[in-house]
């Protein structure tokens, strides 16, 4: 083999270790912080994060509706457990609103879920993540 030949095999032996150190690297981040974005049954859109900090789990939950003075009820549960529930108005600057909670923060992984209905329109949001 010629001297070139071993200087490009350990150049592409590197990268390949490089692209799998970066690749692995990723689920522990994940584990911190957890994002989803998705539509409602209807022109709405919703974001919902949750990110573990100092023992809890933040949670923030969003609906946009690019609509203001829309009247929503929302929920909020980990696990299956009702955590937070409410009504929110969106605002007149953007036609959202956002529900920020702490919740507990058990062993293992957690499953965030959060709703929300439009009481006049009944368009209905769904989103979940798990952390």
């Amino acid at each position: 083999m010629r001297p070139n030949g071993i200087t490009r095999l350990a150049a592409a032996t590197a990268g390949v270790v490089l692209f799998l150190g970066v690749g692995f690297s990723g689920p522990a981040w994940a584990r911190d912080e957890a994002r989803a974005r998705g539509t409602c049954s209807r022109s709405a859109d919703w974001e919902l994060r949750a990110k573990a900090r100092d023992g809890r789990i933040e949670v923030r939950f969003e609906v946009d509706t690019n609509r203001r003075g829309q009247r929503w009820i929302y929920t909020i549960r980990g696990d299956g457990t009702l955590t937070a529930a409410g009504k929110r108005t969106t605002n007149s600057s953007g036609g959202s609103f956002r529900v920020l909670r702490a919740l507990a923060d058990p062993p293992g992984t957690t499953r965030v879920t959060a709703t929300a209905r439009n009481t006049k329109t009944r368009e209905y949001c769904r989103a979940s993540v798990t952390l």
